[in-house]
Formats: C-alpha cells, sequence, structure tokens
C-alpha cells in the first residue's frame, strides 16, 4: 500500500535536506545520515512504521548516475496499515558509517552485522558489530563490487575445521 501523503509531508516539514520519491507505487526517502536516527524514530512513533522488515545495502560503484559509493535501505512497514517505506542513506568511502538502529527495533542486531560483514558499512553505536557470515580473520568485503570474483587469497590462512569421529 502507498504511504500516507501526510506521514511524507510531516517528514518534509520536520527534517531539511530529505528527498522523497515514488517508482510504480513504491515510496523511498533518502535521508542525510546525520538525521537517519531522528527520522526512523519520527516514523516509528509518530506514525507507527513499527516492523523493520530488513536493512540492505547497494553499491553504486561504477553506476553511471551515481554520486555516492554506498546506499543503506532500511525497509519499513506499518502492520496496522500496511504501509511499507524505504528509507535510503547515501555513504561514501573511506568510512561509511551510519547510526544503528538497534535502539529502536533488537532485530537490527542481526542485519546491521550482516550489512558490517558484507559491504563494511560502520553501524554507530551498534551493541555487538562483530562478522556474522565470515570467519573474523576474513579482512574485506566480498560485495563490494570491486572485490574480485575469485578472492583476494585470504582462505589460505583459514583454520582448518575437521569433524570429529562420532
Amino acid at each position: 500500500m502507498a504511504v500516507r501523503p501526510e506521514v511524507i509531508a510531516a517528514l518534509e516539514s520536520q527534517f531539511a535536506g530529505i528527498a522523497p520519491s515514488e517508482f510504480r507505487g513504491q515510496t523511498r526517502v533518502t535521508v542525510p545520515a546525520a538525521q537517519l536516527l531522528d527520522v526512523l524514530t519520527t516514523l516509528k512513533q509518530t506514525h507507527d512504521f513499527d516492523l523493520l522488515v530488513d536493512v540492505t545495502c547497494v553499491d553504486y560503484l561504477n553506476y553511471r548516475d551515481a554520486t555516492n559509493r554506498f546506499g543503506v535501505a532500511y525497509l519499513l512497514a506499518n502492520t496496522t496499515t500496511a504501509e511499507r517505506l524505504t528509507i535510503r542513506v547515501m555513504l561514501d568511502e573511506p568510512n561509511p558509517a551510519v547510526s544503528s538502529v538497534v535502539s529502536l527495533w533488537e532485530g537490527a542486531n542481526w542485519l546491521e552485522r550482516e550489512v558490517w560483514d558484507m559491504f563494511g558499512i560502520h553501524f554507530e553505536g551498534h551493541p555487538d558489530l562483530r562478522r556474522i557470515l565470515l570467519p573474523d580473520e576474513f579482512t574485506a568485503h566480498p560485495l563490494r563490487k570491486d572485490y574480485p570474483l575469485q578472492g583476494r587469497g585470504e582462505r589460505h590462512n583459514f583454520p582448518v575445521l575437521t569433524r570429529g569421529e562420532g
């Protein structure tokens, strides 16, 4: 379901620098990184977006019209009205970082860890930001577009795991 226009109007009046857009009935709002936590808090507490569906990332390296390297996307839902909203934050290197939203949605804990592990986006204030999919010895972020398909030889120093008899 499309997001109510009054929700977008309220965000635009309260926060400077946000950029709403709509494509095929899906509403997206691009938010400056410094305002992310405030925007998401407002959406949760004032406009009843009570479900964080997902946190993911897109690497825009080599995209023709991209002005930023990374886009972190927060997919939200209002379970009462069935509205869905995508909040996007654009980040750049050398230190892409954004505030953690674990204080709003406990389920963001593992989602943010996955984005950290695969893309190297740092979530400031995260209670336990460490690798969740790859071993601690892995030093790269393999879903970045500049990561080679064959890897960089990181696997040679992984500990060998053997299964016990039994």
